[in-house]
């Protein structure tokens, strides 16, 4: 297959690279549609009891979806703002599709005990299609905007929303003006020279226009987090670098021993091609763990992210070939040094960690389990306001009403929806759980009761409410929804598909390890030092962002849990991509052993030659997981944290010490397979297409 690609990207270069243009114009021009249709509804867990309650509702309440408005920074009392008011409430109620506005200066708890402040709700009518609903939203935040006064914030519902999608797309384009020139500065001191340096960005963008259009594709059939832009896009331009990397290494190489270019990008696919494809599967392998779960959000991000990496595979073994084919005769080969002298470094790396492999594991191993002590007191909440930047419309709204208000104004309540056949005796049990507990009667005979938690809108005090609804309904029809129901939903969809998760994801990574390196061992292996780099590098988001330490020096605050967004995708997403450097390593070392036969020096040598690479990779993808974490949106602060951590350590502790370590321990016990499984291997698995026996510098 690998060989197919090759010589068709050589023997038609121009072919291939118009019809990547029409990608990219495809990308860039359709793709950046999936702005526009951006979700913030995480929780949602289909077939979960808060999920069919919300259902309920939309089918038979009057009544939609609401936006709040705050009016602060001046006397509220004042004759002239008063006025403005009073006609602004006026000219809300009567745009179609508005079902209410009460009056903030005679409804109680609308205006602030200090009188700087009131709060506007406007609830739309229930049933509105798409467009007339966005119609009537932002006819009704652009007219509560007129209003004149120091303050005047709109936000919540559907336009929280899209405010989320403008400024992802802002925090985008911030991240790829910060990275791609840090970025192409990085590979100019790589490679020397700019057409070399500048191939990889021309993946990058290639993944770029991949993770638009592949998410505009899934948000035509699904809900798309506002989380998955930065996502994808941060992910699908780091490994587009780091593949594109690791082919313009090999292929400069190859170029020492042939002045034949087409020549030297067919070995350069055949061997590091190979390396770059089970790289893709891997990462894609691992991502297909959130698809275990029954939440849209995560099936949806492991879809779109699990597209994204094979498209930056695809530019790295179809694109960037027939670049090369055409204009890799004016990229200078790798020069050469003398015999020693060349991974210098990391050879006496891998033999410091070879002969004190015992203190080198005895150090290293409980330093990882120290920094991952966090995760044991881990917990995960839905999040409000407080994790949006604070020159976000939303934070200002919160941060406004907190400064005026008492605590807990604006939390979503705990909705229970009490269904015909409840009996009054239950329902009242219900209503007692809350001081200011509201009921409303619903078309058909139910009741819904909304129940204000005293905290925040996950809280002990909301998720609280939520059990003892549910423990005191007994056999009526009573379900419970809204934010907090929500959120206990999801922690308990989360326990239960966690270990099916976990199990679907090693067994697919311990196939295609088999599959590349015929043992069963170095498989194990693998899993177990890569669990050790992703504990440590999520206990040390848990321990910032959770906790609050050093959270200010990155924009942040502590917040006491992570967004339940965080841990999934940084364990699905880091653990791809820690098999990105193992793949790196052990090509080379499976290259040196088939060539020497010396099980030990093969350690050496593979570190010798790829580690150059895999630093390289790993600053390289440490710029861009940084450069996304310019735009302040807590959830994808801890997001960017833990997979740069999760890299940095992966690439450097773990790789540079406890691999030459444990395999120098294993020895040639490392490469062992039962028989059966040998046969195995033998018959099916992916073998490299046998290179010129001759000395090779890293790839």
């Amino acid at each position: 297959m690998l060989s197919t690609l090759a010589r068709a990207a050589t023997r038609r270069p121009l072919t291939v690279i118009l019809l990547w243009v029409l990608f990219l114009l495809l990308g860039f021009g359709l793709g950046t549609g999936v702005f526009g249709r951006l979700s913030d509804n995480v929780p949602e867990v289909p077939g979960t009891e808060s999920e069919r309650a919300a259902q309920y509702l939309d089918r038979v309440d009057p009544t939609g979806e609401s936006i709040t408005a705050v009016v602060a920074g001046t006397a509220v009392s004042d004759p002239g703002l008063h006025e403005q008011v009073e006609r602004a409430v006026a000219d809300v109620r009567g745009i179609t599709g508005v079902a209410a506005v009460p009056d903030p200066y005679r409804t109680h708890g609308l205006t602030a005990a200090d009188g700087q402040a009131l709060i506007v709700p406007v609830t739309f009518k229930g049933g509105l299609g798409d467009d007339a609903e966005e119609k009537a939203v932002d006819a009704a935040a652009d007219r509560i905007k007129q209003i004149d006064a120091p303050e005047v914030h709109v936000s919540g519902g559907p336009m929280l929303g899209k405010q989320l999608g403008e400024r992802a797309q802002q925090d985008v384009k911030n991240a790829e003006l910060i990275s791609l020139p840090v970025v192409l500065a990085l590979l100019l001191v790589v490679f020397g020279g700019l057409r070399a340096a500048g191939l990889p960005l021309v993946i990058a963008v290639s993944g770029i226009a991949g993770a638009f259009l592949a998410l505009f594709g899934f948000s035509q059939v699904t809900d798309i987090s506002v989380y998955a832009i930065q996502v994808t896009t941060m992910l699908g331009l780091g490994l587009a670098v780091d593949y594109a990397l690791l082919m313009l290494v090999r292929f400069r190489e190859e170029r020492r021993s042939t002045e034949d270019v087409v020549e030297a990008v067919h070995r350069t696919v055949a061997a590091a091609g190979r390396t770059v494809l089970f790289s893709g599967l891997t990462v894609a392998v691992s991502l297909t763990g959130l698809l275990v779960f029954p939440s849209v959000f995560l099936r949806s991000m492991g879809l779109a992210v699990a597209a994204v990496v094979v498209i930056d595979m695809l530019a790295a073994l179809t694109l960037l070939p027939a670049l090369l084919a055409r204009f890799g005769a004016k990229i200078a080969p790798a020069k050469a040094l003398p015999e020693g002298e060349e991974g210098r470094f990391f050879a006496r790396v891998a033999r410091f960690s070879a002969r004190r492999r015992l203190a080198v594991l005895a150090t290293v191993v409980p330093a990882l389990l120290v920094l991952a002590l966090p995760v044991t007191g881990m917990k995960i909440e839905i999040g409000d306001a407080t994790q949006l930047p604070a020159s976000t419309e939303a934070r200002q709204l919160y941060d406004t009403v907190d400064a005026h208000f008492p605590a807990g104004t604006g939390v979503s309540p705990v909705t229970v929806v009490l269904k015909p056949g409840t009996d009054s005796s239950t329902a009242d049990r219900i209503r007692a759980l809350s001081r200011t507990a509201q009921s409303r009667e619903l078309p058909g005979g139910a009741t819904v009761v909304q129940l204000q938690p005293s905290g925040r809108v996950d809280g002990k005090e909301a998720t609280d409410l939520v059990k003892q609804v549910r423990e005191l309904r007994g056999t009526a029809p009573v379900q419970v929804t809204g934010p907090a129901a929500r959120l206990v939903d999801f922690r308990a969809m989360l326990s239960d598909r966690a270990p099916w998760a976990a199990l679907t994801v090693l067994a697919g990574i311990f196939i295609l390890l088999f599959a590349f390196t015929g043992s069963v061992l170095i498989p194990l292996r693998t899993i177990l030092t890569t669990l050790l780099s992703l504990g440590a590098a999520l206990g040390v988001v848990v321990w910032v962002f959770q906790d609050g330490h050093l959270a200010g020096a990155l924009g942040a605050e502590g917040l006491g849990a992570l967004s339940l967004t965080a841990p999934p995708l940084i364990v699905a997403i880091a653990f791809g991509l820690a098999m990105d450097y193992e793949l790196f390593i052990l090509a080379r070392m499976r290259e040196a052993r088939g060539r020497t036969g010396d099980d030990q020096e093969a350690v050496v040598t593979g570190l010798r030659r790829s580690g150059r690479v895999v630093t390289c990779a790993a600053l390289l993808l440490a710029v861009v997981f940084g450069a996304f974490m310019t735009g302040g949106f807590s959830p994808i602060l801890q997001i960017g944290l833990g997979l740069t951590l999760a890299v940095l350590i992966d690439a450097t502790v773990v790789r540079m010490l406890l691999v030459p370590a444990t395999m120098t321990l294993l020895g040639r016990r490392a490469w062992w397979a039962p028989g059966s499984l040998r046969r195995v291997h033998d018959r099916f698995g992916l073998h490299e297409v046998p290179a010129p026996r001759r000395e090779l510098t890293h790839t």
